[in-house]
């Protein structure tokens, strides 16, 4: 194949990198002078690298020998990816004006650039090698932006709980690409399938494909891998934790997909067990777990974790209907969460401290009613109730179950769902039944009220003629892994 037609196929990737390199130096000479024209140039290399998803990176097809695969399925993946980021980077500057004392620095959009760049490359990726590479870029970028406010204790708590709990899980995701490598006799993709398809060497692939899982596992915060989540949400800067339960949960979730379907397929008896426990885990643990909480940021951590269950059932359901679920699911999670982050970024005393008790939303509904709506919105969605979307992507994964013969597994997974509804309506309660705690200081920043406003109504059923279009687009995506 034509070299500068692989580069073409890259190019997402590529404008991420340079983009991120060039502004790199930007912030090395321009100093925290620089930070504005950083943080605009970045949104616009993620808006570059959007376009760029329209040309041969979503045509399909292989690149560099099979490392890299531009189709549908990473095109969509990757605009959800970039479109989290993006908002990352527009809700940073206030908070850490207000928040740290200090402005915010120019190394934060160039860290998010890197990190998207290697969700990319997780999501494309058609090599253990490609993917690795891809998933350490993301991790160590995610490492630096947990603990990038340095004088908070929280924060510096958070980075290090993250990177010394990665680097564990990347040696079991190592150790699981040793043994299905040492075993298939390639790092393909399609060759490991093969390899699956043959029956040759069956235990000791089984027991790569159990430890490549386990290692996913942690990076999607699905059950019993979970243990950094609740922590490292809550001391991380919120933009930081908004980003966290967004984009790198959509890469994960892509990447598990491309993984089971594209290496593993073949063996779908045997990981689907594997998924179908985790799937269940997460959605009973944390929705269990977050009854409790009476800090956001966890409660929110504890609700990521329960989400994540509810897209591994679409996974464990296989197919192009439990693909294209998934993805469904994962478009509409992540305008839910990054909705209610914003509205956690509203939540500041009256000398501009991040409140997080769930105490202090009593009586919003009455202090900042506009506020409380979206709040009531995202959490009605969160928890599956109609006319909300949030309904919508439940429905899709739980039939994709049932047209899959999981009968008892979809049942299991929608009754377990309703454990979730009572610590999301208990926030709606809080707001509009209980007495009005004081009030929040500050005025909602204007980006971070278009925003808001945005995914409300993307939200709300104003949302519904999107509905159509994206399934129509997950359709598409899901149909190029087969």
């Amino acid at each position: 194949m034509n070299y500068s037609l692989q580069l073409m196929m890259a190019l997402p990737e590529l404008v991420l990198s340079l983009g991120a390199i060039a502004l790199m130096l930007v912030a090395a000479w321009g100093g925290a002078q620089s930070t504005k024209l950083v943080s605009w140039t970045a949104i616009a290399v993620l808006i570059g690298a959007g376009i760029a998803l329209a040309g041969p990176a979503s045509a399909g097809g292989e690149a560099f020998g099979g490392l890299y695969r531009p189709d549908m399925f990473a095109a969509f993946s990757k605009g959800l990816i970039f479109l989290a980021a993006a908002v990352s980077i527009l809700i940073a500057p206030r908070f850490f004006g207000e928040t740290s004392g200090d402005d915010l620095r120019p190394e934060y959009p160039v860290l998010i650039l890197l990190s998207a760049a290697g969700m990319g490359m997780m999501v494309s990726a058609g090599d253990l090698m490609s993917l690795y590479v891809g998933l350490e870029l993301q991790s160590l970028s995610a490492y630096i932006l947990a603990s990038f406010m340095r004088r908070d204790t929280r924060s510096a708590e958070a980075g290090l709980k993250y990177f010394v709990l990665g680097a564990l899980a990347s040696g079991i995701l190592l150790y699981g690409i040793s043994l299905v490598y040492g075993f298939s006799g390639t790092t393909l993709f399609s060759g490991i399938a093969d390899a699956y398809a043959s029956g040759d060497q069956k235990t000791g692939l089984l027991f790569g494909l159990v430890f490549v899982f386990s290692g996913l596992a942690f990076k999607m915060s699905a059950v019993p891998f979970h243990m950094w989540t609740p922590d490292v949400y809550e001391g991380a800067p919120t933009p930081v934790t908004a980003f966290f339960a967004s984009a790198p949960k959509v890469a994960a979730i892509a990447l598990a997909t491309r993984v089971a379907i594209d290496a593993m397929g073949p063996a779908i008896a045997d990981w689907r067990q594997i998924v179908i426990f985790a799937s269940l885990a997460s959605i009973i643990f944390g929705s269990v777990a977050a009854i409790r909480q009476d800090n956001i940021k966890r409660l929110l951590a504890y609700s990521s974790i329960a989400n994540v269950g509810f897209a591994l059932v679409g996974l464990a359901a296989g197919g192009e209907a439990g693909v294209s679920s998934v993805l469904y699911y994962v478009a509409i999670y992540v305008v839910m969460t990054l909705g209610s982050f914003l509205v956690v970024l509203q939540m500041r005393d009256h000398e501009g401290r991040p409140v997080e008790t769930i105490a202090s939303l009593a009586g919003m509904s009455r202090t900042r009613p506009g506020l409380a709506v979206a709040m009531a919105i995202f959490m009605f969605s969160l928890a599956g109730i109609p006319p909300l979307l949030g309904f919508f992507s439940k429905l899709q994964v739980f039939l994709a179950a049932v047209h899959a013969g999981l009968y008892v597994f979809a049942a299991v997974a929608a009754a377990a769902s309703t454990i979730g509804a009572y610590y999301y309506l208990k926030i709606v309660k809080v707001m509009y039944f209980d007495e009005p705690a004081p009030a929040f200081g500050g005025r909602t920043d204007r980006v971070e009220g278009v925003l808001l406003v945005i995914a409300a109504v993307v939200i709300s059923p104003l949302g519904w003629p999107l509905l159509g279009y994206l399934e129509i687009w997950t359709g598409a995506a899901a149909k190029a892994l087969f």
